[in-house]
């Protein structure tokens, strides 16, 4: 497997690698049953977990289905997407960053970060940065993506030197 470069990672999302790959073993990556939230609480209010479904819908070879969100990405978002899938929301269908990035890291296994400008209605954030990690039962073909979203702040203007 390719390192990952976590030149932009933060520290929370280092901790998030960290853990996948001590999750991994010998293996491209770790199951879901691996991962224990005792094991991982100060990462819970940032986590999103997504189910990858495969030819469900007609015309969709793939889709993806939020199946648990943290309480913190849950409160910035802009809907509540628990048990909803991509391809019932327009603006994260094929096409976005959003589903490119989970597509992406679907198909090659491997994890990914992402840095996109925040579109919510907490206009104190300027942007997110999240880590897209790959889960599989059978060790081969990814069934399900740990990701770690971590909402980064506007500087504050009194704050910022001349």
């Amino acid at each position: 497997m390719t390192a990952l470069d976590l030149n932009s990672a933060t520290p929370l999302l280092r901790q998030a690698y960290d853990y996948w790959l001590a999750k991994c073993g010998d293996r491209p990556m770790p199951a879901r049953a691996d991962l224990d939230p005792a094991e991982i609480t100060p990462l819970l209010p940032n986590v999103i977990l997504m189910d990858v479904l495969r030819d469900t819908k007609p015309g969709w070879p793939l889709d993806f289905r939020y199946r648990l969100i943290g309480t913190r990405v849950d409160a910035m978002m802009n809907g509540r997407y628990t048990g909803l899938r991509m391809s019932e929301m327009p603006h994260q269908q094929p096409g976005s960053r959003i589903w490119g990035s989970l597509q992406t890291v679907t198909e090659q296994g491997r994890p990914q970060i992402n840095r996109v400008p925040y579109v919510g209605q907490h206009k104190d954030f300027i942007t997110v940065v999240d880590m897209v990690m790959p889960l599989s039962g059978d060790g081969r073909q990814v069934d399900m993506l740990f990701c770690v979203v971590e909402f980064i702040p506007r500087e504050p203007l009194h704050s910022r030197q001349p």
